[in-house]
């Protein structure tokens, strides 16, 4: 796999609104079947009540081997400032923002025949509809656009920073989001 084609992805995810981007072999991205108690614990609400959003999402182990049969994963981050560490409303103001920027870079890379098969990842539930259908026990209204997190593949997010040279905390006073691409890339970005 060509380094020009991991520089271009990166360059794209930061010309989003990503702070960082990097490129990590699959091998290197550590999971963990045991978060999906975490989702379970349903903290964030979107348990049983989005379509990307486990248990929905599809049972831990496929998932973890749907990653696993990937090469490459493009890991961008975004950090946003908060008043101090009790700014809810600041916290899903940047998760607002890390949505649109996984949006917008899910956009601008549909289509690149160079990725090969791929799937992208977000940070939290899909948010591509302002109200998910399956709170309305409807199909997915968007299931070719629709995002699963990479905590439902039951992706390590602070081991991803590591191996991705970022940092999982940025701070005090701040709150960091993390997308992914997984994809396996084409002959053609071997050159």
């Amino acid at each position: 796999m060509s380094d020009n084609f991991f520089d271009e992805l990166c360059r794209k995810a930061l010309a989003c609104g990503a702070d960082r981007a990097a490129v990590v072999p699959v091998e290197k991205v550590e999971t963990d079947a045991s978060f999906r108690k975490l989702c379970e614990s349903n903290v964030c609400g979107n348990y049983g009540k989005n379509w990307r959003c486990p248990p929905c999402a599809g049972d831990i182990d496929d998932l973890i081997a749907e990653l696993r049969s990937y090469r490459y994963m493009l890991v961008y981050q975004s950090i946003g400032r908060l008043e101090d560490s009790y700014d809810f409303e600041g916290m899903m103001a940047a998760g607002e923002r890390h949505s649109t920027l996984t949006k917008a870079f899910i956009q601008i890379t549909e289509g690149d025949r160079r990725l090969g098969r791929h799937v992208n990842l977000g940070a939290g539930g899909c948010r591509i509809c302002p109200t998910c259908a399956k709170k309305d026990d409807l199909p997915c209204r968007h299931p070719d656009k629709a995002i699963t997190s990479l905590e439902a593949y039951g992706v390590n997010v602070s081991r991803l920073a590591a191996a991705a040279g970022m940092k999982y905390i940025n701070g005090q006073n701040t709150v960091t989001y993390f997308s992914g691409l997984l994809f396996d890339g084409t002959e053609e970005c071997h050159a």
